[in-house]
């Protein structure tokens, strides 16, 4: 069975969507950028039918000021009340919830990496999560790194560039970000990820997309801080794992989780 639940926070409203089943084990669903809670591609709403019909509770909601909830939008890094309530929530529709495991992808990743301890979620699923904090138009340099490394193997690569069919501007701003030295600033997103999963390590399992620059952006940072968390690789190039295969290894990442606790 599934039902709209309305629910309070700082003064707001906000919606969520339960999806009932027998489970002890509750799952929450966090939305990431401006996403509302259907998620791309009606993935979100697909995955938790799924988790449900196998006996897995699932709560899923638009934080405030996205879809159907009042208040203003202040991003990923404002959304330690709204993970709270809605955990709070969670547990209130459905009181035979004995453990909380929460899912996100991309910021909601890493919002629930730095706010789950206040919202008493136990086990994490994290998806592609974002580390991301430079503020050009380029993709991430690790993303570019990798694309470089594959086109350079390709001959038809060199063959575009002698013809001039690949435009040097581009081509020399890229390298210039890429060959960029990374730092490892201790108050990075990264470093402050890392931080509030340490002592966490069998509780967290992250899942990354293979060719997606967020994913490759995180594996690199994790890289460079000598930090190697339980991960699984989809070998995908979408965000949002959209292919159905991919929509399939997810669900079947996160049941196995969720079978552990």
């Amino acid at each position: 069975m599934r039902r709209i639940v309305s629910f309070p926070c700082a003064g707001e409203t906000l919606l969520g969507t339960l999806d009932v089943a027998p489970g002890s084990v509750g799952l929450l669903i966090v939305s990431g950028g401006n996403e509302i809670r259907i998620g791309a591609h009606r993935g979100m709403a697909l995955l938790a039918a799924r988790l449900a019909a196998a006996g897995i509770p699932v709560f899923r909601f638009d934080r405030r000021g996205i879809g159907d909830s009042s208040g203003e939008n202040g991003g990923f890094e404002s959304s330690a009340d709204d993970i709270k309530a809605a955990a709070t929530a969670f547990r209130a529709e459905v009181p035979h919830v004995t453990r909380l495991a929460a899912f996100g992808n991309c910021d909601a990743a890493t919002a629930l990496a730095l706010f789950h301890e206040v919202a008493g979620i136990e086990t994490l699923i994290l998806s592609n999560p974002w580390v991301i904090e430079e503020d050009d138009d380029l993709p991430p340099a690790a993303a570019i790194r990798a694309r470089y490394v594959e086109r350079l193997r390709d001959p038809g690569t060199w063959l575009r560039l002698i013809k001039g069919g690949i435009s040097f501007g581009k081509l020399f701003k890229g390298l210039l970000k890429a060959s960029r030295s990374n730092t490892q600033e201790p108050h990075s997103l990264a470093a402050r990820v890392r931080r509030a999963l340490s002592g966490h390590t069998d509780s967290v399992t992250f899942i990354l997309a293979r060719q997606d620059a967020t994913a490759i952006a995180f594996a690199d940072a994790c890289r460079r801080h000598g930090w190697a968390p339980q991960t699984h690789i989809i070998d995908t190039a979408s965000h949002s794992f959209a292919r159905a295969t991919d929509a399939a290894e997810l669900e079947s990442v996160i049941r196995a989780q969720l079978a552990r606790e």
